[in-house]
């Protein structure tokens, strides 16, 4: 089989994603597998012979959802703010801080063809955000508020996080995490700011809805 190269990344994506709004966050469009594409039920292994790291970019994540709902809802978070959306995936997050008003946005992900999927994703909405392909854990640009949904899923990932967060927040910088209750969570030093209730796909949750809260580093 043919591998991926980013040439061939906006035809991929197009072709096996449909343009729609996360159940979660209407206000925006996505590029989303969902059950009519055959990326909905590939194996990794069956990715990784094409090139394609795992496609987290292709589904709207419910702690991103949650995330992104509560910068929609409360747009004074990231008004007139410089914000780093952090393992921006789909650029869900990213999209809701522009369309909430924020001056600077900084889309990251470590994923190449996130690049690719979050610049039509982008366009879909009519905002503009900047991308950062390499990994920013332990960097500091500035940024006013940090935005991360669904990222303590891994215990060694969470742990490289937690130290970089709370330098972050030493600093003066917001940290908001969007969470729905995922293993490597911190048991401490979080304010719950909101709790929702979000449709996800059971493929690849354990329910059909999960209770995903929006936490404030304290």
């Amino acid at each position: 089989m043919t591998r991926l190269t980013p040439k061939s990344a906006k035809k991929f994506i197009l072709d096996n994603t449909a343009l729609m709004a996360p159940p979660h966050v209407p206000e925006v469009l996505l590029h989303l597998a969902d059950e009519a594409h055959d990326l909905w039920l590939r194996t990794e292994e069956e990715l990784a012979e094409i090139g394609l790291p795992p496609p987290f970019w292709a589904f709207a994540w419910a702690g991103g959802q949650g995330l992104a709902r509560y910068v929609l809802d409360n747009p004074g978070t990231v008004r007139g703010k410089r914000v780093l959306d952090f393992a921006s995936g789909s650029g869900l997050v990213a999209i809701a801080a522009m369309k909430a008003g924020a001056s600077q946005v900084i889309a990251a992900d470590i994923d190449p063809f996130c690049e690719t999927a979050i610049a039509l994703n982008l366009e879909a909405n009519g905002v503009e955000a900047q991308f950062r392909g390499t990994d920013c854990v332990g960097t500091d640009d500035g940024w006013d508020v940090v935005l991360a949904g669904d990222v303590f899923y891994d215990k060694a990932f969470a742990e490289r996080l937690l130290p970089w967060f709370g330098s972050l927040k030493a600093r003066g910088a917001e940290i908001l995490v969007g969470d729905p209750g995922r293993a490597y969570l911190p048991g401490a030093g979080l304010e719950s700011l909101a709790v929702y209730q979000v449709p996800v796909t059971r493929v690849l949750e354990d329910a059909e809805v999960k209770r995903t809260t929006v936490w404030r580093l304290a």
